[in-house]
């Protein structure tokens, strides 16, 4: 059971750091990413849909993206909804196509991005610290020694120790990838 109760904190931890990634890729530096649509969800026939279900999107040029729709009827929807995220896009739609131009970053935007990276990075850490909280309580009710108890509660303190130092680096890394011109 102990053994156990460390992998299931090992494997939230490691979800932690899987969102982490994924809010990240969301986050843009100056080039297209399909994912930073990933979020968008359209009113397609009275249903929200995601927009991956409703259209293909490619990245053409490094610093463009194109929707196309598999139904050219939802194309103002598209539209509608990827300016309703306010991500900063503008589309504009040739009647067949929506083709979005990621405008390069100004510094202003590059540290509004740092800053809304570190408060992706401290979400990541909070649910770090709710996974050791569970994983203590599990401690807890387990009926072993006091010295198993000590050991275990210093195996999940470590594992917190490395994911958030994993979670350290990752920002690191988001935050140089934004700050490069």
């Amino acid at each position: 059971m102990n053994k156990e109760i460390i992998d299931l904190a090992k494997m939230n931890m490691e979800d932690s750091l899987t969102s982490l990634d994924k809010r990240f890729n969301n986050v843009r530096a100056g080039r297209a990413n399909p994912s930073s649509l990933d979020g968008i969800t359209v009113d397609y026939y009275g249903s929200m849909t995601p927009l991956k279900q409703l259209a293909t999107i490619s990245v053409p040029e490094a610093t463009q993206l194109l929707i196309k729709p598999f139904d050219k009827g939802c194309l103002k929807d598209i539209e509608k909804a990827i300016l309703a995220a306010n991500l900063g896009y503008n589309p504009s739609n040739d009647g067949e196509t929506i083709r979005i131009v990621i405008p390069a970053l100004t510094e202003e935007r590059r540290k509004e991005l740092a800053k809304q990276v570190k408060s992706i990075s401290e979400d990541a850490k909070v649910s770090i610290r709710n996974n050791r909280h569970e994983a203590l309580s599990s401690i807890d009710k387990e009926e072993i020694s006091e010295d198993e108890k000590k050991s275990l509660e210093k195996q999940v303190q470590d594992l917190v120790n490395e994911y958030n130092k994993k979670v350290e680096e990752k920002l690191k890394e988001k935050e140089k990838e934004l700050m490069t011109i």
